[in-house]
């Protein structure tokens, strides 16, 4: 089976310099390798091109035979790394908390784990008689929480 850290080694070698980020790697144990990669813009196809022939040349298929797949992120998928969050900042995002409580909103910050995302809710005000619809900060850990993705919207 092919070593994880090898294709490791060999995405962040390509990506040095570059805006794109790891986002993850899979190996399953018929050696079929999945490279997923993002950029605060987007992932161009030229890009993905480009980094699995950079793979293929440098992993031996004589030693072990692969099949290689070199992909974005992809929009709709919830969040993998933290860097994700950082480019999802300002726009709307689902979360599903371990409690089960999923909650829509807008990412409103980032700070290493945590993330704040405000959720426009109904909200009882002193001195008015019915509930007012105002945005609440509900604060996360990226590690405490099923999943957070992107909503996609048409609008």
């Amino acid at each position: 089976m092919i070593d994880k850290n090898v294709v490791k080694s060999l995405v962040d070698e390509w990506l040095e310099g570059k805006e794109y980020f790891l986002v993850d790697i899979q190996i399953s144990s018929d050696d079929r390798i999945v490279v997923e990669i993002d950029h605060a813009d987007g992932v161009w196809i030229e890009d993905c091109v480009e980094l699995s022939k950079y793979i293929e040349d440098r992993l031996s298929r004589d030693e072990e035979d692969y099949e290689l797949e070199v992909g974005s992120a992809g929009l709709g998928q919830p969040f993998k790394v933290p860097q994700q969050y950082q480019n999802f900042i300002g726009k709307e995002v689902e979360v599903l908390g371990k409690d089960g409580k999923k909650v829509k909103g807008v990412l409103k910050s980032v700070d290493g784990n945590d993330f704040v995302v405000a959720v426009n809710e109904k909200v009882q005000v002193e001195g008015k008689k019915r509930p007012v619809k105002m945005d609440v900060d509900h604060a996360y850990k990226m590690d405490e929480v099923k999943y957070t993705k992107y909503i996609i919207s048409f609008k």
